[in-house]
């Protein structure tokens, strides 16, 4: 969620095995050996506790890349380059050169020498044309990266999903990295993106992310946002925005002050709405927003009235404006994404077995006594418990909580979510084989890791894509989603 550029997908996701170009690598020696580190690599993760190193993935990957690369594109493969390089233009250029001046200099703009800082700069251009090789290296990474994109929503498609793949716009960049460097002069210097104090994080956020500035961005007819809108939908069969109050107003936060000193600065929201819906609707695709935490009035209307979907969590369902109870399924709103949980929340399991408040407190995070947040949360939990068994939809648990118990809370959670209108309901994978721990935790940096949890079960031991596929649980919980 700080990712280096939105526009440009990073090519640690391409699978090299996919690449036209693999399978005539001349060097097998050197193939062979880049095989046999990822096969120690993937058998160290899958140890319990092991952490995803993308360093390390990134540069097996990248040396594949270099070997792949020495292999001529025949001449469709290279009139496909070609037109992919004129449609993409100056940004895939002043995207490869970022990359390639980072391998000289290293990740930090803001610490190259002065004249590299500017990507229109004299310096500038004379180092892309002295680099021109490695600029094109990292040009054909972006045209890879997406090929294999649009294929993977192509054949969702062919396979009967009706929504196909769903792709993920974050807030924002990392403030080092090459859309920051590109587009620098629409992004505020000295400020930060982060969120007030609310109910689950009482300190509040700094994300790290520098925000765009509105009145630039106004004043360019939103041609970088519009961009980058376009990009995505290419390939993306519905598209979730993170904290999507963000096309509203953002919480700026002065570089240096913790963020309960920000304050809230205002976008045009008519004119960021108009953009988005534009492009979706060019393209075909379902918007989901991310509509979580502290929302000002008027903000879910508008949003519905445009058609972009909300998100809604089964914990914060309740009649705020009346008795505070869970709310009821029919009382749902239809247009949104009904989930039991979501990467910046604990995981089902979690949260009923208050494993989440154990995790928090052994990091310093609560704000209140470790015994009055267990009783609350134990409080909430059995209140939606006794709601899932008084609508019938709790079946065969006994008291407590192992792991039959456990399997058939998460089924029942579930089964209320169908009975909501919501026109979609997802399913946090993690769910799907017990897993207890949260992939991320806002309010932390370095004391946990974040993004770097491979998938485990109960235990925590790491589980592979083909034990998912095989997963009893898993398939238990998709028979409840499929009849209901």
């Amino acid at each position: 969620y700080r990712p280096s550029s939105r526009r440009f997908p990073d090519p640690v996701h391409l699978r090299v095995e996919d690449v036209p170009e693999y399978a005539y690598v001349t060097e097998r020696e050197k193939l062979r050996t880049l095989l046999e580190r990822a096969d120690r690599l993937r058998a160290s993760v899958l140890e319990k506790d092991a952490l995803i190193d993308r360093d390390a993935v990134w540069e097996l990957k990248r040396e594949a890349l270099e070997l792949v690369r020495e292999v001529p594109l025949g001449p469709g493969r290279r009139a496909a380059y070609a037109d992919f390089l004129a449609r993409e233009g100056e940004a895939l250029e002043d995207h490869a050169t970022w990359y390639a001046l980072a391998e000289v200099h290293g990740p930090d703009w803001r610490s190259w020498p002065a004249g590299l800082r500017d990507p229109r700069s004299a310096e500038t251009a004379r180092a892309r044309g002295e680099l021109m090789d490695r600029v094109d290296f990292h040009c054909r990474l972006a045209w890879l990266t997406d090929s294999q994109l649009t294929a993977a929503q192509r054949i969702a498609r062919e396979a009967g999903m009706a929504v196909g793949v769903v792709h993920d716009l974050a807030v924002g960049v990392h403030p080092e990295g090459a859309d920051a460097w590109a587009q620098q002069e629409y992004f505020a210097a000295g400020m930060s993106v982060g969120a007030p104090p609310d109910a689950f994080n009482a300190r509040g956020q700094d994300w790290g992310l520098p925000p765009w500035r509105p009145d630039r961005l106004a004043e360019s007819g939103y041609e970088p946002y519009r961009r980058l809108l376009r990009a995505l939908f290419r390939y993306a069969g519905a598209l979730r925005i993170d904290h999507v109050m963000g096309l509203f107003r953002l919480w700026w936060v002065p570089q240096g002050h913790p963020p309960t000193e920000g304050t809230y600065v205002r976008y045009d929201a008519e004119a960021m709405l108009a953009v988005l819906v534009l492009e979706a609707s060019r393209a075909g695709s379902v918007v989901i927003g991310e509509d979580l935490g502290t929302v000002e009035p008027g903000v879910r209307e508008k949003l519905r009235e445009r058609g972009v979907l909300g998100t809604s969590v089964l914990w914060f369902e309740r009649d705020w404006e009346g008795d505070g109870r869970p709310l009821p399924p029919e009382d749902w709103r239809a247009d949104c994404l009904a989930t039991a949980t979501t990467h910046d929340l604990p995981s089902t399991a979690a949260r009923l077995t208050g494993e989440h408040v154990e995790l928090r407190d052994r990091l310093g995070l609560l704000t209140r006594p470790l015994a009055e947040e267990r009783a609350e949360a134990a409080a909430d939990t059995g209140e939606w418990l006794a709601v899932l068994t008084r609508l019938g939809l709790l079946h065969g648990t006994g008291g407590g909580h192992g792991a039959s118990e456990e399997e058939a809370e998460i089924q029942a959670v579930h089964r209320f979510l169908l009975r909501t209108p919501s026109r979609l309901v997802g399913v946090w994978l993690p769910d799907t084989v017990g897993d207890r721990r949260p992939q991320n935790l806002p309010g932390t940096w370095d004391q946990y890791p974040n993004w770097r949890l491979p998938i485990a079960d109960a235990r925590g031991r790491p589980v592979t894509l083909e034990e998912l596929a095989g997963s009893a649980r898993l398939h238990a919980l998709f028979d409840v989603l499929r009849t209901g």
